[in-house]
C-alpha cells in the first residue's frame, strides 16, 4: 500500500495535494482497497462552496456507499469527468488518475489540521 510523501491525509481517508490556491482530492489506496471495486462515483458539487467535514460526494463499490468528506472548505472548482465512465480509475490509480474533485481553497490554514503521511500510517495500522 502506497503513501505518498507529498499528500496530506484526513481521518476519513481522504488525501490532498496542493497546487497552489488549488487542493486535489481523492480517496486513499487504504480506503479504495476497504471499499473493494469500485462502481460508481458520483459528484453532484461542482461550482458549490462547502466548508471542512461537508459531503461533496459518494463512492459506490460492489459492498457498500461511502460519503466524500471536504477536507479543508472551498468551492468545488472540477470533478473528475474520467470517473464517469471509468469509476476504477479509483482502484487503479487512487493517487493519480482517481482523484475526485479539485478545490480553491477558502482558508489554507485548514491544512495544518490535516494528518502528515506518518501520522495517516500509524492511524490505518492502529
Amino acid at each position: 500500500m502506497k503513501i505518498p510523501e507529498n499528500l496530506k491525509f484526513t481521518h476519513d481517508h481522504e488525501w490532498v495535494r496542493v497546487e497552489g490556491e488549488t487542493a486535489v482530492v481523492g480517496i486513499t489506496d487504504f480506503a479504495q482497497g476497504e471499499l473493494g471495486d469500485v462502481v460508481f462515483v458520483e459528484i453532484e458539487t461542482e461550482g458549490e462552496t462547502l466548508d471542512k467535514g461537508e459531503i461533496f460526494g459518494t463512492v459506490e463499490a460492489v459492498k457498500t456507499v461511502s460519503d466524500l468528506f471536504m477536507p479543508v472548505g472551498g468551492e468545488v472548482v472540477e470533478a473528475n469527468e474520467a470517473l464517469a465512465a471509468s469509476p476504477e480509475l479509483v482502484n487503479k490509480d487512487p493517487y493519480g488518475e482517481g482523484w475526485m474533485i479539485r478545490i480553491k481553497m477558502a482558508d489554507e490554514g485548514e491544512l495544518d489540521g490535516l494528518m502528515t503521511p506518518a501520522e495517516y500510517q500509524k492511524m490505518i495500522e492502529a
